[in-house]
């Protein structure tokens, strides 16, 4: 036998041991999932697919007490816990996971705990895999490398501010604010997960100055840049920013479209007199998630729905979605002037403790599958500021929860002209949207009545009957 045949027989011999044990390996990795454990981590994974963060917290914590040291399980953990904004509890249970997928989560659980430069080398390190792409993560990168020494989000000036939100005809959230100095029009977008300057000029992602209302100063907010040119000329107005959800957190603010103010805080704002809580979570950081139910009682059907103000319809839904809530696609008729855009009436959306009736709202499979693909998630719709616009709103703890406040049919005013939710707010990659359970500690508030379609009654839907 010649040399070359020799050294190729003793490599093949050499690598077939190191084969064996690889197999063996993966063998043994599969075995040590305890059958417990697994059927936690499944019931955790479907839960957390579907939005009910609730749940899906209970399972995972389940199958790391039978498992801990299981990569997909604290990876999932990891999720659930960036969702619930527990930037610790994140790092922790993803210590010494190196995976692509992991590098992600902790390096998004990083910057949105304020670790810019932390954040940067894990990013980096998650950018020199080939197989990544991560448009959101590119961004922030130059951001964080940018942002040596800054506080993010740092506050001073007065203890709140008040502005006066200018109605652009339509339910769209416009709100006075001076970038670095300059005076603008922002739109409050909770489906975007960072703040978005407009680059019509070429602008690079920076680092801005925010004051609101010539009494509260943000400094050091991250900005990412996008031509908003388009949206401006959708909403009727010059859009400068986009305030996305990682910089309203941080803003302990209160959005009162019917009074027309939006109220700015550098403290944690004290409870209303009479409001519910719903929790809040946000898939992979930045997605607003809440979770509510098709209709009152235990057994009404639950929902998963991202909340996206950019949206000026009260919802939109997946087919599927207005099947769960009862009503049958022979209902929903087409929207005017629009293609192939349906619409319908949604019997009853709870939020919280109050029950929301006769919701007109889009059939918007597109919109909704556009919204969740890059989330990881599968939802139900989307809540759009068409009914947001009814309610006060206030975020506490951080953005953990939100305060709603029912609004009198008196204080609404005038119906709202609505239009077509044509607005094409641009998202910051994928990190455009997890979910708590509906408070049910009291019965659902009927007060609404036809509320909802009052002042959210877009052109062309069934106007919302009267409050009985």
């Amino acid at each position: 036998m010649t040399k070359p045949c020799l050294f190729a027989l003793r490599v093949a011999l050499g690598l077939a041991p190191l084969a064996l044990s690889t197999a063996c390996s993966s063998a043994a990795h599969q075995a040590e999932f305890p059958p417990v454990a697994k059927r936690w981590y499944d019931r955790g994974a479907a839960s957390y697919q579907s939005g009910d963060l609730e749940d899906a917290e209970l399972a995972v914590e389940n199958a790391l007490r039978a498992a801990p040291n299981q990569p997909e399980t604290r990876l999932l953990a990891g999720r659930i816990s960036l969702a619930r904004l527990d930037y610790d509890r994140t790092i922790e249970v993803l210590k010494g996971l190196n995976s692509a997928d992991a590098r992600g989560v902790r390096g998004r659980a990083l910057w949105y705990r304020g670790d810019v430069q932390s954040a940067a080398d894990e990013l980096d390190a998650l950018l020199r895999d080939p197989d990544v792409k991560d448009g959101w993560a590119v961004e922030i990168v130059k951001l964080a490398r940018r942002g040596v020494g800054r506080k993010p989000f740092d506050m001073s000036g007065g203890l709140l501010a008040v502005m006066d939100m200018p109605r652009t005809g339509s339910a769209s959230m416009i709100v006075p604010v001076e970038i670095d100095g300059d005076p603008a029009l922002g739109m409050i977008a909770t489906g975007t997960a960072e703040a978005v300057v407009d680059a019509a000029a070429g602008t690079e992602p920076s680092w801005v100055s925010l004051r609101f209302g010539e009494r509260v100063e943000v400094r050091d907010v991250p900005v990412l840049a996008k031509d908003l040119s388009a949206l401006s000329k959708q909403v009727n107005a010059p859009i400068k920013i986009l305030l996305g959800v990682n910089l309203l957190r941080h803003l302990h603010p209160t959005i009162d479209f019917a009074g027309g103010q939006f109220v700015v805080r550098s403290f944690e704002p004290p409870p209303p007199p009479a409001a519910t809580t719903v929790r809040l979570n946000y898939v992979r950081g930045g997605g607003m998630l809440v979770r509510g139910a098709f209709g009152s009682g235990d057994s009404a059907p639950a929902c998963s729905l991202l909340i996206d103000t950019s949206l000026t319809y009260p919802v939109a839904l997946d087919g599927a979605a207005w099947a769960k809530a009862g009503v049958p696609a022979s209902s929903l008729h087409t929207l005017p002037n629009s293609g192939s855009l349906r619409e319908g009436v949604l019997p009853s959306l709870r939020l919280g403790a109050f029950e929301v009736p006769h919701v007109p709202g889009l059939e918007g499979d597109g919109a909704v599958k556009e919204r969740a693909e890059g989330l990881g998630v599968n939802v139900d719709g989307l809540l759009g500021s068409g009914l947001l616009a009814t309610f006060r709103m206030t975020l506490i703890d951080g953005g953990r929860s939100m305060w709603l406040e029912d609004l009198p049919t008196e204080a609404l005013g005038p119906s709202l002209p609505l239009d077509v939710p044509d607005v094409d707010v641009p998202a910051d990659d994928s990190d455009a949207a997890e979910s708590g359970d509906a408070e049910d500690d009291e019965p659902p508030a009927k007060g609404k009545g036809g509320k909802a379609g009052k002042p959210a009654a877009p052109k062309g839907a069934q106007p919302a009957p009267k409050k009985p």
